[in-house]
């Protein structure tokens, strides 16, 4: 049987919303309709399939049943048991958690940075959480992980009572390197996947519906679609794992929406080093002091 959702220990009154961006809170605070109330900018809506690897699309859309491979994605599931789950959460509730934008609250086991400037201080850093000693060694046992050593790790907690969303953004990739890793807890979501670069995407006609590649060197029919109008949802169960890596990792941006918050949901974000800061790479010596750091397994949110 499932572990019951848990619950967030307290609906927050304040926010951290700064900018363009806004939750429940402050929009009742400003008053007049909150921009999820405007139309939608992304126009054809596809469905990303875990077992194919194909992005397909919605049904009843233009685009029912045509379908393109979306490579970068592994989606791994059950990889914590609902015990687990469970543990993790109140031993994240121990500690406090931050205001962050969005609706969202925060924690951080990681140094601290300044992408703009490109600079980063360790002071304070004591390493990623110990609950997260067994998750990182299974990472290691499935192959897409195998040499996977995070040095940050991010907690982000959504509720609907807040609003809580995050915008399209893509990954920094200065510091943060190829593969970005994310456990899902209490309660599944839609990631939302979309691109701005120019131009289109081939489609091929799935047979039958389903998202098998035409026979190589083998015609196919095809249609085409501006990616600036694509949106990919790529479901996300609750205590699966998810990798992203290649174009899913540098070329589209992902998101959550709020309409896909519909109860407490945790994730748990970990992220690895650069090549700058890896064997060869010019900032190798901190990038080494940063992963005994991270491993040792003694971190508090900074």
């Amino acid at each position: 049987m499932a572990a019951a959702a848990v619950a967030a220990p307290e609906v927050l009154r304040e926010c951290g919303c700064k900018g363009i961006r806004t939750c429940l809170i402050c929009e009742r605070q400003r008053g007049g309709d909150p921009p999820w109330q405007h139309p939608l900018q992304k126009t054809h809506r596809f469905i990303y399939y875990a077992d194919t690897g194909w992005a397909v699309g919605a049904e009843e859309s233009d685009f029912e049943g045509w379908a393109f491979p979306f490579p970068g994605v592994t989606l791994i599931e059950d990889f914590v048991t609902p015990a687990e789950e469970a543990e993790m959460v109140r031993l994240m509730d121990r500690d406090p958690w931050k205001l962050s934008q969005s609706g969202r609250r925060k924690q951080d086991y990681g140094p601290k940075v300044n992408f703009r400037k490109q600079k980063l201080k360790t002071a304070g850093f004591r390493g990623l959480p110990s609950f997260s000693r067994e998750v990182v060694r299974r990472m290691g046992l499935y192959p897409v992980l195998e040499d996977f050593r995070p040095v940050e790790q991010c907690n982000l907690d959504y509720c609907p009572e807040r609003g809580s969303a995050i915008d399209p953004h893509l990954d920094d990739s200065w510091l943060w390197g190829e593969r970005l890793v994310s456990l899902n807890l209490l309660a599944p979501t839609v990631l939302s996947m979309s691109r701005e670069a120019p131009g289109s995407l081939l489609l091929c006609l799935a047979p039958s519906g389903l998202p098998q590649a035409p026979a190589e060197g083998a015609p196919a029919p095809g249609r085409s679609v501006l990616c600036r109008e694509v949106e990919v949802a790529v479901p996300l169960p609750r205590r699966a794992l998810l990798v992203l890596t290649r174009a899913a990792r540098h070329q589209w941006k992902h998101a959550i929406h709020r309409r896909h918050i519909g109860a407490r949901r945790v994730s748990a974000t970990f992220r690895e080093l650069s090549a700058e800061f890896g064997p060869g790479g010019r900032q190798r010596e901190l990038g080494q002091e940063l992963l005994q750091t991270s491993l040792s397994f003694q971190g508090r949110p900074t």
